[in-house]
């Protein structure tokens, strides 16, 4: 019988663990109720947001990221819109639903008080099928206490594109609470 030569195995080397931060879980959510200087600043003030950005969602596919004008001018079927970063584990979806539906007028079509046009609609974007159903669940509560329809849209997120840099954190860069006269 042939002696068989034991072959030496190296062991790969020893894996060092690194002790990084643990980073928050994050999700998206997407409003539009009107000009998004309001509703951004509105957001922005809620703990657990991480971050706001103004920008434009729900347009024609052939518009792709569209200018401040263009969407004013109602052929992009953009709508203004804010984009919030959050972490679930600071702050509910349902928690960002009452701030929308406490901060704008639901009940017009297309506009918020002096703004008029598709680009203001009451409109929720959701990211996420369990987004879907509490804003659905939402909205058929929050109906019931009202005596004029809810014309907000609940529809899928689209892509995101962000308003230009001087329409960020609009309110705040001028020391406003509002932009209603």
């Amino acid at each position: 019988m042939k002696k068989v030569a034991k072959k030496k195995i190296k062991k790969a080397p020893r894996k060092v663990k690194a002790n990084f931060p643990k980073l928050p879980k994050i999700e998206l959510a997407t409003f539009g109720g009107g000009c998004f200087w309001h509703v951004q600043l509105e957001f922005s003030k809620i703990p657990g947001v991480i971050k706001t950005e103004a920008g434009y969602m729900g347009g024609k596919d052939r518009f792709q990221n569209p200018t401040y004008e263009e969407v004013c001018t109602d052929k992009t079927g953009h709508a203004e819109v804010v984009q919030i970063t959050f972490d679930p584990k600071l702050v509910s979806y349902f928690q960002f639903l009452e701030v929308f539906f406490k901060n704008h007028d639901p009940t017009q079509l297309n506009r918020q008080g002096p703004d008029v046009g598709s680009q203001y609609r009451s409109i929720i974007f959701y990211n996420s099928p369990k987004q879907k159903k509490e804003a659905q669940e939402f909205l058929n509560h929050f109906q019931q206490t009202l005596s004029k329809k809810i014309m907000t849209l609940i529809e899928p997120a689209k892509p995101f594109y962000i308003a230009e840099d001087y329409h960020q954190n609009y309110l705040v860069k001028k020391g406003l609470d509002s932009c209603m006269i």
